[in-house]
């Protein structure tokens, strides 16, 4: 009779072990998001806000590839909450890359695109990026609050 319960009970152990396993796995271990998404925003350039170039260039968001062919951005827009719009031209992301799109002035190249404004975009103490599709639809967006190092990791 003890061998009949004892196998049960350890079964039943040795299932809430694993599943508490599961749920204590990282949240690193989670699958990259698929798709072309917002990736990274760094929405409070580091050091003082100068309205320089260089702090405003520091200020970007970062759109990702995570599919398995290029992806065309023109007619794709990047909005914040008061309304601030870039519309991409033609740019092509290739597979599993990343382009960063600056706020301040600068000459295309890859995986660089500049917005080219004098003043600020995103808002340090919380604001919320959309990337829009040219028909008008979300694509994704990404929001954040005063807390953080002025970096946001959107997926």
């Amino acid at each position: 009779m003890r061998i009949r319960t004892a196998a049960p009970l350890a079964l039943v152990a040795t299932t809430a072990l694993a599943g508490s396993l599961l749920l204590a796995a990282p949240a690193s271990a989670a699958k990259h998001r698929g798709g072309v998404h917002l990736g990274k925003i760094q929405y409070d350039s580091p050091g003082k806000d100068t309205r320089s170039n260089a702090s405003l260039k520091a200020e970007w968001v970062e759109i990702h590839n995570n599919t398995r062919s290029k992806f065309q951005l023109k007619g794709y827009k990047l909005k914040d909450n008061t309304g601030y719009t870039y519309t991409f031209g033609s740019y092509n992301i290739s597979p599993g890359k990343t382009v960063r799109v600056h706020t301040g002035r600068g000459t295309a190249a890859p995986g660089h695109l500049y917005w080219n404004r004098g003043s600020y975009v995103w808002n340090n103490t919380g604001d919320k990026a959309r990337l829009i599709k040219p028909s008008g639809a979300l694509l994704d967006s990404c929001s954040w609050t005063k807390s953080g190092n002025g970096v946001k990791n959107c997926h």
